[in-house]
């Protein structure tokens, strides 16, 4: 998704450590022509990983390690927020590097304890979060490759990662509550169940305050990560 302070609703990205669309908030960039998986597409049950150090991370934490990274099946993370448990289904085989690392960050209790920064009810419906400067700017002080395919779609229930143009993922993603269109340029690394979805609703339907645009900006009521579980 974005990240930044301009959103394009027709590409979202994540804010850069800088500025983020579907990363944080989301800043205009040109929409790469060829999707680029972060690793091969698994033909195996491991891949390798490449993690780009650059920037400063928003809250102390070091990258996820990068050989032999599981590449089949899925890993269970519940969220819990302040309105309630997201229950995420991780899928090791579709982005298998992206899922490493989201596991690694909620390891090092890089998302506990931090806000979801941005609410869309216009155009997409997303909530984003994983800055733990709670603007939209902050990262993990890495960064690694986009794992899109031209079929990825973003219906109510997936996660996906936010981000500010090709290849630039760090730790902000989003959580999509409504059907939205978007073209497959935002990792998606997993989806969660209908309970959750309710809890998703439920915050979208207390809104939020246009400070970034119509339709755009912090939930009217805050929402923290305020720890997970595994399983």
């Amino acid at each position: 998704m974005w990240q930044g302070s301009r959103v394009n609703l027709k590409r979202l990205l994540l804010i850069p450590v800088a500025s983020l669309l579907l990363a944080g908030c989301a800043q205009d960039t040109e929409a790469p022509e060829t999707t680029t998986p972060t690793a091969t597409t698994p033909q195996a049950d491991y891949v390798d990983c490449r993690y780009n150090v650059s920037g400063t991370a928003a809250r102390p934490v070091d990258p996820p390690p990068t050989a032999n990274v599981p590449a089949t099946g899925t890993a269970i993370v519940t969220l819990r927020l302040t309105q309630g448990p997201i229950s995420l289904t991780l899928d090791r085989e579709h982005a298998p590097c992206t899922v490493n690392s989201f596991l690694s960050l909620l390891n090092q209790n890089f998302y506990t304890d931090t806000t979801c920064h941005r609410l869309t009810t216009e155009g997409i419906f997303v909530l984003q979060c994983g800055d733990p400067t709670g603007v939209g700017n902050g990262g993990p002080g890495y960064s690694f490759p986009d794992e899109t395919f031209a079929n990825d779609t973003y219906p109510a229930g997936t996660v996906a990662m936010a981000n500010s143009g090709p290849d630039t993922n760090g730790s902000q993603f989003f959580l999509v509550y409504q059907d939205s269109s978007l073209a497959p340029n935002y990792t998606v690394f997993g989806h969660f169940d209908a309970d959750s979805l309710k809890v998703l609703e439920a915050i979208a339907l207390n809104g939020q305050d246009d400070s970034r645009r119509s339709g755009d900006g912090q939930p009217n009521e805050e929402v923290r990560i305020e720890g997970y579980s595994m399983g």
